[in-house]
């Protein structure tokens, strides 16, 4: 079938029938292409580095119409989207502003349409929405702080997993970490599910169905709005990020709609101010110690006598589940 063939033949299909592969090696990058992709109503087969396109030999041999690559483009992979008999295969494109950045993030979304539209002949893409920033996101309700430290990634993981991205929540993540591993946290978190994770390099705002990771080098406060600040200060004391600081000023500022679980990890960090998140009213949960790759961090937590519920990251995404939707239905009544 020839090019032109193919694109007449994508013409018949409904835009939900084309499915689209990105390939890409930067997150924000797989994140904005797999944004734009949905908002064209396009099916999303895959959002990976070449790393992890290599490791999934479905993705190798599937049905994909379009290719939207920012990695090398080396003989494997133009062997593999000869294969596939695409319509379109887009290699490389200028980097992608961050979510937050609404109208320049709409600006390289609706260059990227243009670009679609034009090698699809599809021009009604143009005028299918595109990113709108604050005033379109999915509002959000309760504030879901996670600390974590040692042995952390694996259980949060597993947590996120089991937790559906469509609850009216935000997660904020503060991981003990080293700065040159923190920027692989978002990628571990991100595989087989749709929460979108990402580290805090600039003032943003908590977003539903996101999972904004505190940085190593800066400190971060959280205001009543919904915003995340980033302070040009690094953190005090011992633990960076300090779980302890983020936990006091979010339940300040949140009180009763914030749920903070502590995960396994080294030390007590974060039981420091749990008197004042009980006169705040906010949830705290843990991670079994004895389910933990570094018990004593969760164990701190349930030793203050404050913690709620203990179990399993499992368990705990379920708990949360349930208590959100134990709230909608009280506020309902």
């Amino acid at each position: 079938m020839t090019d032109n063939a193919r694109v007449l033949a994508l013409r018949q299909k409904s835009n939900h029938d084309i499915k689209v592969l990105v390939m890409a090696e930067d997150h924000r990058q797989r994140l904005a292409f797999s944004d734009t992709v949905r908002s064209c109503g396009f099916t999303l087969v895959g959002c990976v580095s070449r790393a992890q396109w290599q490791e999934k030999s479905e993705l190798s041999n599937a049905d994909i119409d379009i290719w939207l690559i920012d990695s090398d483009y080396d003989d494997s992979v133009a062997t593999a989207t000869i294969a596939s008999k695409s319509a379109a295969v887009l290699v490389g494109f200028s980097q992608a502003p961050y979510l937050n950045e609404a109208q320049q993030y709409g600006k390289w979304q609706r260059k990227l349409k243009r670009k679609l539209a034009k090698l699809l002949a599809l021009p009604a893409l143009i005028d299918t929405p595109e990113y709108k920033g604050d005033d379109t996101e999915r509002s959000w309700q309760y504030v879901v702080f996670l600390g974590a430290s040692m042995g952390g990634p694996s259980a949060v993981k597993e947590f996120l997993d089991n937790v559906p991205a469509t609850l009216p929540v935000c997660i904020l993540l503060a991981h003990h970490f080293n700065q040159t591993m923190i920027g692989t946290l978002p990628r571990i978190l991100n595989r087989h599910n749709d929460w979108r994770c990402e580290v805090i390099a600039s003032s943003q705002r908590l977003r539903a169905g996101h999972c904004l990771i505190a940085p190593i080098d800066k400190q971060i406060v959280c205001d009543s709005a919904g915003r995340v600040i980033l302070l040009d200060q690094a953190w005090s004391g011992e633990y960076k990020p300090a779980i302890g600081q983020i936990l006091k000023n979010t339940s300040d500022v949140y009180g009763s709609d914030l749920i903070n679980i502590i995960f396994s990890g080294m030390g007590n960090d974060g039981s420091q101010y749990l008197d004042m998140v009980q006169d705040n009213n906010s949830q705290l949960w843990a991670q079994d110690p004895s389910l933990s790759a570094c018990p004593s961090q969760p164990q701190a937590i349930i030793d203050s006598g404050y913690c709620g519920f203990v179990g399993s990251p499992t368990d705990l995404a379920k708990k949360l589940t349930d208590y959100i939707g134990e709230r909608a239905a009280g506020h309902s009544r």
